[in-house]
């Protein structure tokens, strides 16, 4: 589950910056410094709104949708409306951010769906993930603690009380389902709607639910 088997992909602006850490949620605490800082060395494509705020002009953006920075939002991206990026967030290019969705401290790879009434915080999403409508990712635990992610017989510290869930490229989310704090989805993986998922879900496998999982052919 290292950040260079997950993100197979170099479809991101963000992508050699999540890939200098070993494992994706040691990104989380400094996305809002990339931001800052990349925002500042964007060419003339994108253009500065206000405070931290920085959209490529091909970018589409409901006049009802609601951005507070820092953010960056990449070419083609679209967010919708009332859709709603609560600060340090990266938009990849072509990517899509719905009705009544919400996102912060996250990065979306290149053409990624978020398009209903979905939830994403503290998270990473990969190359052309899909989150089906209603899928939420939870990035808190409810005992407030620390959150473990557990592979194998391997229990790996975050330090962090907010991690929410890391998709790989093409991963497919069904709808209704969520994806607990911690939460590990490698490449090319299929979550049937309706399910609690938590821990590191292998490769290439349709999940039908925790207990019944099989690897595609």
């Amino acid at each position: 589950m290292k950040t260079k088997d997950i993100f197979i992909s170099n479809n991101s602006i963000a992508d050699s910056f999540i890939k200098g850490y070993e494992y994706p949620f040691e990104v989380l605490p400094n996305i809002k410094n990339y931001i800052l800082e990349l925002g500042e060395s964007l060419n003339d494509d994108y253009e500065k709104i206000s405070d931290n705020i920085w959209i490529h002009r091909n970018a589409i953006i409901n006049k009802f949708s609601e951005i507070t920075g820092p953010c960056i939002i990449d070419e083609g991206a679209e967010i919708r409306f009332n859709a709603y990026i609560r600060g340090n967030v990266i938009i990849g290019k072509n990517s899509v951010l719905g009705n009544s969705c919400e996102i912060k401290n996250s990065i979306l790879y290149d053409n990624v769906q978020v398009p209903h009434f979905n939830y994403v915080g503290d998270s990473i999403l990969g190359y052309k993930s899909h989150m089906g409508a209603s899928s939420i990712i939870s990035n808190l635990k409810s005992t407030k603690t620390n959150v473990v992610i557990k592979y194998k017989d391997e229990k790996i510290k975050t330090n962090l009380k907010k991690v929410g869930a890391f998709l790989g490229d093409n991963v497919e989310i069904g709808c209704g389902s969520v994806l607990n704090p911690g939460t590990v989805i490698m490449p090319n993986t299929n979550i049937y709607p309706l399910i609690s998922i938590r821990g590191v879900i292998e490769d290439n496998c349709i999940v039908k639910d925790m207990d019944n999982i099989v690897k595609k052919d």
